[in-house]
Order: C-alpha cells, then structure tokens, then sequence
C-alpha cells in the first residue's frame, strides 16, 4: 500500500511540475526532493548533493559532450553537399534512385553525429533541393528523410545510448557495437519501402539520371573518402580495442576540425559556435541526468522499483509479452517526452523489471532506442517532424503522415530484434578488449 502511495505522489508531482512548464531535469529534482520528505528520515539536500555530483562527475559522461561537438562541427561543414555528390553516382541505378541518397546520407552522418535532428538537418538541406529539382515526389522526399534520419539515434556514436548506459552503468562501447548491425538492417528495411514504392507507383518515377560512366563514378566517390575515414576512426578505434568511447570521442572531434579545415569551412566562428551549441545541448543533457539520478534514489528509499519488479515476476509474464507491453508504453510517452528525457525517466523501474525477466540490458538499450525513434517522427512531441517543418514550410500533420510507413517498419524492426536477439548481442559478444 506504501508502493501505490508513493507512486500516486510522484505521478502527481512530475505531472503538476511538467505541466507548469517547468524544465525537465528540474521537474525530476522536484518530483525527487518530495520524495526524499516525505518516505525518508534523510536530509534530502545532503542526498541531493551527493547524488547530483556523483552522477555528473561520471568519466563515462566526457563522451557525451564530445560527440555533441563533434556532430556540431560537421554541421558547419560541407558535408551534406560532398555526401550527396559522392552517393548519387552509385544510388541512381539502385531501383526508386536518388530517394536513397536520404537513407544512405543519413546512416554514414549517423556515424559521426549521434544526434538525429543533426543528421536530419545536415542530409535534408542538401537532398530536398536536389530530389525537387528532379521530381521525386515530395511525400516520399519527406517520408524517407524524416524515418532515415532517427538512425542518428542508434547508429553510434549515439546520444541515447551514452545517456542509456549512464544510467544503468553499462559499457557504452558495448552499446555503440551492439547499435551497429541493427541500425544498418533498419537502413535496409528503409530502403527496401523506396525499392517498393518504386515498383509500384510506376507513374511516380521521375525521368532517369543520364549515363555517367564507371570512371566518372569512381572520380565522384572521394568525396566520401574524408568522411568514410572519421567513421572508421570512430568506430573501428573502440571496436578494435584501441580506445574507449570517450577517447574515441576525442578521436571524432580531431577529425571533424580536420575535416573542415581541410573543406576551408574552419573559421573562429564555426569554432565558437560549434563549440557553443555542443555546451547547451551537453548541459541540457546533464541537468535531466542529475534529475534522473537523484529521482533513482528517492525512489529506491520508497522500494517501488524493487516492489514492481517483484510483482512482474509474480504475474509469470514471459519476456516477449513484456516487451510488447513496454513497446506500448514507450510509443505513448514518446509522443509527449524526448526520447533522452524518456529513457531516463523511466529506468529506475523500468530496469529492475527487465533484469528480473532475464532480459539483456545491452539488447534492452537497442530495444528502447527503436520505440524512441519512432517517438522522433509521431506528434505532437516528434521533433523531427518541427526540423522538417522549418526546413520545407509544411504542416506537421502532412509530414506525420508522410513517415507513417517508417513508423511501421520500425515496429517490424522490434519484431526482428524479439525473433532474432543476435542482431544486437553479437558484435559487443565478439568484440576485441581493449582499455576499459
């Protein structure tokens, strides 16, 4: 009876703190600071403190604002108009054409960026021009964009993976690795709807890319050949064993400034601004976490986490019917929550339950970034669908609707990961050790 207590008070606190407008990592505090007054003997500032300087001081975290930069830098270069040149030679013969310019755009700037409003921002306001011009059709141009660019969010260096892994203490290179070959076959999926709609929507098909020979081909793809190398940079370093996740951020942030130095797009300005707008989004980050921290202990002195998971486990559901339940649950939150602010709002029940069912965590945290994306691009919360709207002056409405068959074939994807787990277990299983 204590349990429901509480939980009614929290719900009460968050949901009265939120709806007063009041932000997001404050709101956690507050929810936590009743808490900690009302179901504790403990002095709830000393506790809060504590708590708080823990939770920021984590040497995991450094990587967070790192990738941020990084992302931000690349934001700032020519990228979007050299990706966008060196793909087009060998997406045009592909059936549906350049439209996979969006998909491919978005999975390699993923690579680099962690944050899907940067890859969206960055392969959209070079691909919606050209695809215009051509005459692809504009839901299609939309739809693609807006479903390809969440793969920002699990292809690593992924910001809700390092928020995730914070969270629950996990290694954020096993995330990255576990994110690699989920994400590449959601890219798949993604391209295999243009593949269709190409086949049958025959009268949509704009005029064939005229004849470019292999030579020319090859001469148009070293444009990708500087970012292809910060990817394999990033990525192979930790996969390999050669640095952990924040070296490898560190890695990712040489090369970005070396990327647009060498593009001529390096100037004191986009230093400052870059490094700026990495601040805001790393201190907002920050704010929710040390909120999410000390929300984790308040609820731990009450014992709900440790009551729910104990009552899960007395209902006997099995491990597929409770993630059908969360997938529910988070598709819900997700339409009026971020998904950083979902995750973290959520894990301190929400991971004793999953432990208790003998779920892997690491492919629980591939599992919640899917249900997060799909949060990106439903309203009226899906930030995506404001990128896009500021991008192509349309109404949210029209480019929700244009991403419902993404939305779908995220839902497959969930099913692909519930049938076939080693999607996201193998490679972190198999993966060289390198400096912890």
């Amino acid at each position: 009876m204590t349990e429901l207590y509480a939980t009614l008070i929290f719900l009460f606190v968050l949901f009265a703190l939120l709806g007063g407008s009041v932000w997001i990592g404050l709101a956690l505090m507050g929810v936590a600071w009743v808490g900690m007054e009302l179901f504790t003997s403990r002095p709830a500032g000393d506790a809060m403190i504590t708590t708080i300087w823990t939770g920021a001081s984590s040497w995991t975290l450094t990587a967070l604002p790192l990738f941020i930069w990084m992302g931000e830098i690349l934001y700032r270069t020519r990228l979007s108009e050299d990706m966008f040149r060196g793909l087009a030679p060998w997406m045009r013969w592909l059936p549906g054409g350049l439209l996979h310019t969006n998909i491919a755009g978005c999975t390699i700037f993923a690579a680099v960026s962690g944050s899907s409003a940067a890859t969206l921002t960055t392969v959209g306001k070079m691909s919606i021009p050209e695809l215009r011009q051509r005459g692809y059709p504009e839901y299609m141009i939309i739809g693609t964009l807006a479903g390809a660019a969440t793969l920002g969010l699990m292809i690593p260096p992924s910001l809700t993976l390092i928020v995730y892994g914070v969270t629950i203490n996990e290694s954020i290179t096993k995330l990255f690795m576990a994110g690699i070959l989920p994400g590449l076959v959601l890219a798949g999926l993604f391209m295999a709807y243009i593949v269709g709609w190409h086949f049958i929507k025959k009268d949509q098909r704009p005029a064939p890319e005229p004849a470019m020979s292999l030579t020319e081909m090859f001469k148009e793809s070293r444009f990708l050949i500087p970012v292809l190398a910060l990817v394999f940079a990033v990525i192979g370093s930790m996969y390999f064993g050669w640095a952990t996740a924040t070296e490898a951020a560190a890695v990712g942030v040489v090369g970005a400034l070396g990327l647009a130095a060498m593009q001529r797009s390096l100037s004191w300005e986009t230093f400052t601004t870059s490094l700026m707008g990495a601040t805001r989004t790393s201190a907002m980050i920050a704010l929710i976490l040390m909120g999410a921290s000390f929300l984790s202990l308040a609820m731990g002195f009450t014992g709900l986490p440790r009551a729910l998971a104990a009552w899960i486990d007395e209902m006997g559901l099995s491990p597929i019917v409770l993630i059908a339940a969360l997938t529910i649950f988070y598709i819900v939150l997700g339409m009026f929550l971020d998904g950083i602010s979902s995750v973290v709002l959520t894990m301190a029940i929400v991971e004793p339950m999953i432990r208790a069912a003998g779920i892997d965590v690491i492919w629980f945290g591939i599992f919640i970034v899917v249900v997060v994306e799909m949060a990106q691009v439903t309203p009226p919360i899906g930030f995506n669908l404001f990128v896009l709207q500021g991008m192509t002056k349309h109404e949210i409405s029209y480019i929700a609707k244009t991403a419902i068959p993404m939305v779908l074939l995220m839902v497959l994807m969930v099913v692909i990961l519930v049938a076939w787990p080693e999607l996201a277990t193998w490679l972190p299983e198999n993966m060289r050790q390198g400096p912890r």
